[in-house]
């Protein structure tokens, strides 16, 4: 069967869903172990998943190769995926501070438009997390990524969420009136 010009050829493979959550690998080191006859090498990879509406977990994986130890990091991430509180204008309700081993984290909110004013993995949490507007800032001097990450972290768990305007409460009625 010919094709004609411009008709759109139809795929015979199998569609891949789009998955779940989007992953991006935080960091990958190289681990070593001394043994008798040697040094056993492995890999441990540190991945941040989320699903850009309010969703994100950070996971650690360690196997005998990198995409073992990443399959490892995102399933472990899915156990510990929390929800994140977010505006409506998609940045956080007020500032925060978090810590994590020698990692400090301090995340300020921030107007629409001023974009993720954050760096390494303070930003891509936030992103990962549905967040677009936020300034932050690492305190500490640790280049460590996975504390920088987990410091993250904790400051997103400490946001209190947006509360709704409060509807007044219903009048009473006296008893002794109703009675009468």
């Amino acid at each position: 069967m010919m094709r004609q010009p411009g008709e759109r050829r139809q795929g015979n493979g199998p569609r891949r869903e789009k998955p779940e959550y989007d992953q991006k690998v935080l960091d990958i080191r190289r681990t070593a172990r001394v043994v008798a006859g040697g040094r056993r090498f492995s890999f441990r990879a540190s991945v941040v998943i989320g699903n850009r509406n309010g969703k994100v977990a950070l996971g650690m994986g360690k196997g005998a190769d990198v995409s073992s130890a990443v399959e490892k990091a995102v399933s472990k991430a899915k156990k510990d995926m929390f929800v994140v509180s977010v505006t409506k204008t998609k940045t956080i309700p007020h500032e925060v501070e978090g810590k994590s081993s020698a990692a400090h984290v301090l995340l300020k909110p921030a107007q629409e438009g001023r974009g993720l004013v954050a760096g390494g993995p303070i930003r891509i949490i936030a992103d990962l997390a549905g967040i677009r507007h936020i300034t932050a800032k690492i305190l500490s001097r640790t280049p460590n990524k996975l504390n920088n990450a987990r410091a993250t972290m904790e400051a997103l768990k400490k946001l209190k969420p947006m509360s709704a305007p409060k509807a007044p409460a219903p009048a009473t009625v006296p008893v002794a009136a109703v009675n009468e």
